[in-house]
């Protein structure tokens, strides 16, 4: 059997192990950061109608540039965006990939801040773009004028920012998008993966992408939309962004059921969102617990929450995993990652803490 060192692999990739968290069948899998909660019936309806329409004509491609499902986005997104201010892909991963591919490349680099998501240095390695690791406080969070400092030391061509940021959970204050928007020479992307999710009063990077054409704000319908399995991600900048992003992605990369499924999620939002409230309860409620406990806890605005364990991660994690509940090991040490899920699921995971 032909082992992967055998073939001519770049020496890049050398070494590298696929992104991915465990997949076991276990009660209570809280390690991923899905959405607990299963599609509403009249939802499902909804999406299996949409997809049944587009059957009849699969001999045909897709609309190359999903112009419905972008216009529906921007509707969505607000804040005077238009469907020349919107892309969308399979999923936010693909959404950077093609960033990266059009603006970073060979003699390029990028700049993350980690612990971050953990896919974005992967992303740039894939496309050959230098991965540059900047620095976290102590407590993980980031002042503009530390992001400043590094990014006129390093001078790249993208700045990856996280908000919430994963796996610690906390959204960015906006003068630090501000700040990296005055010095960086290239383009900046913000993560919001988690955006739904947000505290009250914490403001998206959306506020500032009018003056900033170098901005791109992504976003993905996986997490508070519950539609994880659709694979839809999108990003809002200026339209010349969306040219850019154009010149890379593969011909008719959204197929016509991904766009009709993600289209009729869209259209019936009201629905699947009514969750997100009810997840930030949880959210809250873990951060209470465990600080009640005497643990340190990462302040979150995502559906997840980074706790300290007190010892080794791994230790705790097989000894929650024992329990019947699944989290993340992120790889921090003495730091464990709990997706925020239904008040069962909440009950499980704080009963098996408390057992430890």
């Amino acid at each position: 059997m032909t082992h992967l060192d055998d073939l001519p692999l770049r020496d890049d990739l050398r070494g590298l192990t696929p992104y991915g968290a465990p997949q076991l069948d276990v009660p209570v899998r809280l390690n991923t950061n899905e959405n607990s909660y299963s599609v509403p019936d009249d939802v499902v309806e909804a999406i299996g109608k949409a997809v049944q329409d587009e059957l009849r004509d699969l001999n045909r491609y897709p609309d190359r540039d999903a112009v419905a499902l972008r216009s529906d986005l921007a509707a969505y997104l607000g804040h005077g965006l238009t469907v020349a201010n919107v892309w969308a892909a399979n999923g936010s991963n693909e959404i950077q990939q093609q960033l990266l591919q059009a603006f970073g490349g060979p003699g390029r680099t990028a700049l993350g801040f980690t612990p971050a998501y953990s896919m974005h240095p992967l992303l740039a390695v894939g496309t050959g773009t230098g991965w540059v690791d900047g620095r976290r406080g102590a407590d993980f969070t980031l002042t503009a004028a530390d992001v400043v400092a590094q990014v006129r030391a390093y001078a790249p061509d993208l700045v990856f920012l996280c908000s919430p940021n994963n796996p610690t959970g906390t959204a960015l204050p906006p003068d630090v998008v501000t700040a990296v928007l005055d010095v960086a020479p290239g383009m900046v992307v913000v993560d919001e993966a988690y955006a739904e999710f947000a505290r009250p009063g914490t403001p998206s990077a959306l506020t500032v992408l009018p003056g900033h054409p170098r901005l791109v704000v992504t976003r993905t319908m996986s997490k508070a939309f519950g539609f994880a399995g659709g694979r839809l991600g999108y990003l809002a900048a200026d339209p010349a962004v969306v040219d850019a992003v154009q010149l890379v992605r593969l011909p008719y990369h959204l197929s016509a059921l991904t766009q009709a499924a993600a289209r009729a999620a869209v259209a019936h939002r009201d629905g699947l969102l009514a969750t997100v409230e009810a997840i930030k309860e949880q959210r809250d409620r873990i951060v209470a617990t465990l600080r009640s406990r005497g643990l340190t806890v990462a302040d979150s605005d995502a559906n997840f929450v980074l706790f300290e364990v007190g010892g080794d991660q791994r230790a705790a994690w097989q000894a929650l995993l024992d329990r019947g509940v699944l989290v993340r090991d992120v790889g921090l040490p003495g730091w464990l990652r709990v997706t925020a899920g239904t008040p069962e699921e909440t009950d499980a995971f704080l009963t098996a803490m408390e057992s430890l």
